[in-house]
């Protein structure tokens, strides 16, 4: 029987959850594709069709998590996060084809070497595209660039013990996500903008709206909740039935990051909101059957990113009827039909 390892152990969980859609084209030359990952990132792929079965990449020592790999008996691997480390084990674990990325210090230990499509100029392409290059350099593709997420019968238990104890029914519930992963570390994180949000979905579309979040925005959360009327669920839920409650709710509305892109993968209605002047829209748009995005509108000051941004004033100005109008667009537009 012929094995394949899909080795995406780096960045946030979007990526990694993008990165699966390498293991549906692998799946077209192997019978079964693993998937070694970091150990944040395994109960979101443990929800992935796609994958047959997710190791994590917790052994500090590169020989022992080899010798690991070699025990498995894989006639191939693909790096989707290349680093020094990541392109080393499969060399030592003797897996015979090693595809990775080209034109770094450590690309020779890779049988087949990428560039990707970034570095030569190329900042449209989507992201699932750009990894199936990968998979491209084996032989392998897939027409179908969306990721899956299937949440379990345990998911939809929790997910609703959760409703029951908020008092209301998901089909009249719009979740909003107000943060990605610099929101609770900068300190400044505006909540005027997304307490305006959230009382504009709140009227618009007469829902509750949920906020959420893992439980470094709670006080986030909860400042937003105070100044428009919505609820905060942060850190109250895992990543499963986050999503059995996101393709159940109305819409998921938020920020790019990765619970947009678990959103989507689960079938949720998806407005995915790029507030930063240095986002990237085309490349890392929410993929489903009813996604929107809304791009930068705020004038942001020259040189600005959100991981250096002194004042978060994008966040403040969110364009509030821009996103009701995605919103609405996308809760109208046929399930075949896909805003980018």
């Amino acid at each position: 029987m012929t094995r394949a390892l899909l080795y995406c152990a780096g960045g946030g969980i979007g990526d990694s959850l993008i990165a699966s859609v390498v293991a549906r084209a692998l799946h077209e030359r192997y019978a079964t594709v693993d998937a070694l990952t970091l150990p944040a990132h395994r109960c979101t792929l443990e929800h992935v069709p796609d994958i047959d079965r997710v190791m994590v990449d917790d052994d500090l020592d590169d020989a022992h998590l080899a010798s690991r790999l070699r025990d498995q008996s894989y006639d191939a691997c693909v790096v989707t996060w290349a680093t020094t480390r990541t392109a080393r084990v499969p060399e030592l674990a003797g897996i015979p084809i090693r595809v990775g990325q080209s034109r770094r210090l450590y690309s020779f230990r890779f049988t087949k070497r990428v560039v990707v499509r970034s570095e030569r100029g190329d900042v449209t392409s989507h992201w699932s595209d750009v990894l199936l290059d990968y998979a491209r350099a084996i032989g392998c593709d897939t027409s179908d660039r969306f990721p899956r997420f299937i949440p379990t019968a345990g998911d939809d238990a929790e997910t609703f013990e959760l409703l029951a104890k908020l008092g209301v029914e998901a089909k009249n519930v719009i979740v909003m996500h107000p943060t990605n992963a610099i929101a609770p570390k900068a300190g400044i994180w505006p909540v005027s903008g997304w307490a305006a949000l959230a009382r504009a979905l709140r009227k618009r579309f007469d829902v509750t709206v949920l906020i959420s979040g893992s439980r470094a925005d709670a006080t986030i959360n909860d400042a937003i909740a105070a100044q428009s009327g919505a609820r905060s669920i942060a850190g109250t839920i895992g990543i499963g039935a986050f999503g059995a409650l996101a393709r159940r709710a109305r819409a998921f509305v938020g920020i790019t990051t990765g619970s947009m892109h678990v959103a989507a993968a689960s079938g949720a209605v998806t407005v995915g909101i790029f507030p930063f002047q240095s986002d990237f829209p085309e490349r890392w748009a929410p993929l489903g059957a009813r996604t929107a995005v809304v791009r930068a509108s705020y004038p942001c000051h020259a040189g600005d990113k959100k991981e250096t941004c002194a004042d978060y004033a994008c966040i403040a100005n969110l364009d509030v009827p821009r996103i009701l109008a995605e919103t609405e667009a996308a809760l109208a537009s046929d399930a075949s039909t896909l805003h980018v």
